[in-house]
């Protein structure tokens, strides 16, 4: 997959996660009938926004003072109850297990938006794309951000302020920064320095992150030589990261090509 890296900032966040995901095991089959459903949940989401902004109106104290706040509430609502988007419960083990991320990785209707779009169900590495992806249909400022081994999604303000989306919770939850300084796994403060987590990514980053889970699908499934292309690729887009070199740069990957 080698879409310009100059191009990303242009394509639709939902259709770049749709194409990491093809040629995977559990792929969807109709792209243009993924991204139809992503527009019509979108829709709904817009039209149920408008129904109760009054109430936001009305009482904006009651939503933290915060129109994104409360626009991300209706989204996450509506997405959750009217479509039944949920977490899948056979993936609700930690990844960081050896037996537990054969299975997590092993199937990418887990790990990209096309599970929720068709039985509703995904995880922390699906479920805050798919709220991006309509949020940003919806003309927000939603932006991936990435914790240690974790996906979650970011309201930036446009004035220096945001505040984070959980998207693995029922319901609306924000953590601070700080949660995720240790929540799924430690970050370290060198890797705080360097930038690999806790900030919002850029187009480019966020198809590094496609990128490396679609790696890690394959690699779980011995498509060893897939992997590896799939991992050299996610460097070549974020140079920087030194966790994907890491991921290019292992010893199975290289001894078996």
């Amino acid at each position: 997959m080698h879409i310009n890296p100059d191009e990303l900032g242009r394509l639709d966040i939902g259709r770049v996660n749709l194409l990491c995901a093809q040629g995977l095991p559990g792929e969807y089959m109709d792209l243009d009938g993924e991204l139809a459903i992503l527009d019509r949940w979108s829709e709904s989401v817009r039209k149920e926004t408008k129904k109760f902004m009054s109430r936001f109106r009305a009482h904006p104290e009651k939503f933290k003072g915060s129109e994104g706040y409360f626009r991300m509430l209706v989204l996450i609502t509506v997405l959750q109850q009217d479509f039944g988007v949920d977490y899948n419960p056979a993936r609700d083990t930690s990844p960081e297990n050896p037996e537990s991320g054969q299975a997590f990785f092993a199937n990418s209707a887990d790990l990209f938006v096309h599970g929720l779009l068709g039985k509703r169900l995904g995880t922390c590495s699906s479920m805050p794309v798919l709220y991006v992806a309509v949020g940003r249909r919806l003309g927000y400022p939603l932006k991936l951000v990435t914790a240690k081994s974790h996906l979650f999604a970011r309201w930036n303000e446009g004035d220096g302020r945001h505040f984070n989306i959980e998207g693995t919770n029922r319901g609306l939850v924000c953590h601070e920064d700080d949660y995720y300084k240790t929540w799924p796994r430690p970050i370290s403060e060198a890797e705080l320095a360097n930038g690999q987590f806790l900030k919002s990514l850029t187009p480019a980053e966020e198809m590094g992150v496609f990128l490396q889970i679609r790696g890690i699908c394959l690699q779980v499934n011995g498509r060893y030589a897939e992997a590896k292309a799939t991992f050299d690729r996610a460097v070549e887009l974020v140079p920087s990261s030194e966790l994907y070199a890491r991921f290019a740069n292992q010893k199975m990957l290289t001894s078996k090509n």
